[in-house]
């Protein structure tokens, strides 16, 4: 049989404002001037007398109550597609400690790359009475927009471009992102290139950073040779790995090297040379878009741009805010540069 809590557990979860009211002997309007500061008009001996109840009976206000009854949660939702991308992670990480230094708390909703929960994610944060929103969304669902209009809550884009959605956005460079990684490798003697992407799928920065490789390649034709865009498919080993056979096979006897579109395509690539028997930075080179912790482990060492995570994060909370004290401004499009950290896989091809 269950035993149920001690009483005085019991109590302790169940003690309100109108406990302490009743046993300090007054109203719950004098209790609540107490716990706001607000006792210029309590004389010393009912200030003495709700003190001792709030202490003896250990009641805690509830932080939300009391915001909302100034109008002000001090909250920021943030919604993120997937957090179990590094990337995620890192703005998370800026964001908090900007919202923190400001004074608010993010509230955090992971869709876990369903882009039919957007809606959802933004409806949860709502109920808890958030300031405003940070959106990392799949970017897909128009209907997301009118959702956001109906809470009259204001949003900034991260990463992601929101269809029907004028915000503001901050995010990675992608252009010069991918023209950075082009350069360096083709610099460094690499001719033969294959860009590997998760599917585009309409997703922004996927699109914007296909096409650049694209344009980069047009731009290089005469160094880069053949370049092709292969769309690695969440599980399919097999198709990727004949990717980067068929590009040994094109580029002959010329260095061939690969650009990855992300961390998580990254680790998949790294994956995939490991099955093939190949080293990275021999048989053929790499850089990864997004630098992480473990980048300068795998192999030789992996070229990376590294993203602004934390300026991005703080830059996404810094325009919120000014959109929360109501400044009207047209939205603003902030995009950042990354950095070229260059490490073994890169380097220029034996000959």
């Amino acid at each position: 049989m269950k035993k149920s809590a001690p009483a005085t557990e019991q109590r302790e979860l169940r003690v309100t404002i109108d406990d302490v009211a009743r046993v300090a002997g007054v109203s719950k309007a004098t209790v609540s001037r107490f716990l706001n500061h607000r006792t210029t008009r309590l004389s010393p001996e009912i200030a003495l007398r709700v003190e001792k109840a709030v202490a003896d009976l250990a009641y805690m206000p509830s932080p939300m109550a009391q915001a909302l009854k100034r109008g002000r949660s001090r909250l920021i939702g943030l919604v993120v597609a997937d957090i179990t991308n590094p990337f995620s992670v890192a703005v998370l990480r800026g964001a908090e400690d900007a919202a923190q230094k400001a004074g608010y708390l993010v509230m955090l909703f992971n869709l876990g790359n369903a882009g039919e929960r957007e809606r959802e994610g933004i409806e949860a944060l709502a109920s808890y009475q958030v300031e405003g929103f940070i959106l990392n969304t799949l970017g897909a669902d128009s209907s997301v927009a009118r959702e956001l209009s109906r809470h009259g809550k204001p949003a900034v884009l991260v990463d992601r471009r929101l269809m029907g959605m004028q915000a503001d956005f901050v995010s990675l460079d992608n252009t010069d992102a991918v023209r950075q990684a082009v350069t360096h490798l083709v610099g460094n003697g690499w001719s033969e290139f294959l860009y590997v992407t998760e599917p585009v799928a309409g997703v922004s920065p996927r699109v914007e950073r296909a096409a650049a490789f694209r344009t980069a390649a047009a731009e290089h034709a005469r160094d880069m040779g053949g370049s092709l865009v292969f769309e690695a498919a969440e599980g399919d080993d097999a198709a990727l790995d004949q990717a980067l056979l068929d590009l040994k096979r094109r580029a002959g006897k010329k260095p061939k090297a690969v650009l990855a579109s992300n961390a998580r395509t990254t680790l998949r690539v790294a994956e995939s040379v490991a099955r093939l028997g190949w080293v990275l930075g021999r048989d053929v080179g790499f850089v990864g878009i997004d630098e992480t912790p473990w980048a300068s482990l795998v192999g030789p060492g992996l070229t990376t741009i590294e993203q602004p995570t934390d300026d991005i994060g703080r830059l996404a909370v810094g325009c919120l805010l000014e959109r929360i004290q109501g400044q009207d401004l047209p939205p603003r499009q902030v995009l950042l540069t990354g950095r070229l950290v260059a490490r073994a896989s890169s380097q220029p091809p034996a000959r």
